[in-house]
């Protein structure tokens, strides 16, 4: 039997997967690490506990699972994107990683659009200047740590340092250095000209593959911390989301998932490159070689109804704790009995600022229509139809790109409910998918390391083989029909509140 591991380095954790060749998860292990907010909005890692966290993992899952290390074929990375980490000439990591939900790079982005021009960046990178991206931090650390810059010789994202302490090479991959905003995405490879236009030496950079390609191979000491062979192919992988579309299925053209998280996320594949010249999504590429993708990310989605249970829900709380049933549950049957459209009642979850389709960070959450009449059970609805109209935008906007959707596949904590699930279908106006097993960005990780080395033909045969629906909802004409005109209301709202939001974050 031939093996592959997915390691999956998130923000709060690495999940690390061993896989056999048909995609049944082995065994699997979790490691945990702090985010460290030395001051507000700021938000950073030390790469050294993710390092920690993937030898644990694989040694782990290979102690536990006695699989015999030759029968280990290739190993896969998937990560968070946009963190930068920097490396001294000898390898040494010169401070903590500033990672993709920090926001203390908003003068640098500005600086980056008016000295390029946001016409300029969105043509050659695919997206306007954005805090979350790497490059807007390589300069915040020009600017503010100078010294510490100097001595950089190496700029890595998270789960390429992994890489280079597995196998001794500094190296990427398109689908996550395209978040690093220092691309031409259409040649898939570093920018020459964005990177003498922002002042960043090339020769800081790694070495760009395709995410199928191998990189580098485990080294001897890298083997002894992690009970692999020395030897093993480690291939490029993707970022987080990239590799979690192939860990779903979404390959190609046609395809797209949405992931209802703390964050959501609509992710589609284009066979050519498609740019929106206003920037409400982003533009990357596809860990499919050959291909694109328009990918969008809205703050606060799973946040929007969690911020609703803790502070409005105590009773839906209080029966949750004394029956055992989660309140999610609980609050998703009392938002059913309400009719479409919430009693008028509509929700507009800016909690976070926006980020797509509203490149926006003083927009802030609204009810609008609110009255004595309402009752929680219309408040429920109100911000799961706001969160679920906020991911139909983004689609339309896609749609509008000529990026056509005809299946579409949910993860995420919202995919597992089923009236959450209808209600997105309705919305999106095509097939709904759920999968048998969920194992994300893991298996996508391990998927690309099965084609790098030789386990698989191609990315697409071991989709097909490997990825099972479990349910396909079909959308409802007539609920369809039904939320039309509250959409249509929603969409204008952002447009004549936007002053207001700017206003209120003045004072």
């Amino acid at each position: 039997m031939e093996y592959l591991i997915g390691s999956d380095i998130g923000t709060s954790a690495v999940k690390t997967v061993l896989f056999d060749k048909e995609g049944t998860p082995v065994k699997s292990f979790s490691y945990e690490y702090p985010v460290w907010q030395p001051e507000n909005g700021w938000a950073e890692q030390d790469p050294e506990d993710w390092w920690q966290g993937v030898k644990t993992g694989i040694r782990k899952v290979m102690e536990e699972s006695g699989v015999d290390p030759k029968a280990v074929k290739g190993v896969g990375l998937s990560g968070q994107m946009h963190g930068l980490v920097m490396l001294s000439e000898k390898g040494s990591v010169l401070r903590r990683s500033i990672i993709w939900c920090d926001q203390r790079t908003g003068a640098e982005a500005e600086w980056m659009t008016e000295h390029i021009g946001r016409d300029r960046l969105v043509a050659v990178t695919g997206n306007p200047a954005i805090t979350g991206f790497t490059a807007a931090k390589i300069l915040w650390v020009k600017r503010h740590e100078p010294e510490l810059y100097e001595a950089c010789r190496h700029i890595l994202l998270p789960k390429d340092y992994v890489r280079y302490r597995l196998t001794g090479d500094y190296a990427t991959e398109v689908s996550d250095a395209s978040g690093m905003q220092l691309m031409n995405i259409r040649e898939r490879n570093w920018s020459e000209e964005i990177c003498r236009m922002l002042g960043v030496d090339m020769d800081l950079l790694p070495k760009m593959y395709e995410s199928q390609d191998i990189t580098g191979y485990v080294t001897e000491e890298a083997a002894r911390e992690t009970g692999l062979l020395p030897g093993t192919p480690v291939c490029g992988g993707a970022g987080d989301n990239p590799a979690a579309a192939i860990g779903t299925g979404v390959f190609r053209e046609g395809r797209a998932f949405t992931t209802i998280g703390t964050s959501a996320v609509v992710y589609a594949v284009s066979d050519e490159i498609r740019i929106d010249p206003k920037g409400r999504v982003h533009s990357l590429c596809a860990s499919v070689p050959g291909k694109w993708t328009v990918m969008s990310c809205t703050q606060a989605a799973g946040l929007s109804l969690q911020w609703l249970r803790n502070n409005v829900c105590t009773e839906e709380m209080r029966k949750a704790k004394e029956t055992g049933e989660d309140a999610y549950n609980i609050m998703s049957r009392e938002a059913e009995t309400v009719p479409i459209g919430a009693g008028k009642l509509i929700y507009e979850p800016y909690l976070m600022g926006e980020r797509s389709p509203h490149l926006d960070p003083d927009c802030r959450g609204t009810f609008i229509g609110l009255s004595a009449g309402h009752e929680r059970k219309h408040l429920i609805r109100a911000v799961m139809e706001g969160v679920s109209y906020s991911q139909k935008e983004c689609v339309d906007i896609f749609r509008e790109m000529g990026v056509n959707i005809e299946d579409m596949f949910l993860c995420g904590g919202g995919a597992k409910n089923p009236f959450w699930r209808q209600m997105l279908c309705d919305l999106y106006d095509c097939p709904v998918s759920i999968l048998r097993s969920e194992q994300g960005g893991a298996l996508g990780a391990a998927i690309l390391a099965g084609v790098g080395a030789g386990v698989y033909p191609s990315i697409e045969y071991a989709c097909e083989r490997m990825i099972e629906r479990k349910e396909t909802l079909q959308p409802i004409p007539e609920n369809t029909k039904a939320y039309g005109p509250y959409f249509e209301l929603y969409k204008s709202l952002y447009g004549t509140l936007q002053s207001k939001f700017r206003e209120l974050a003045a004072i």
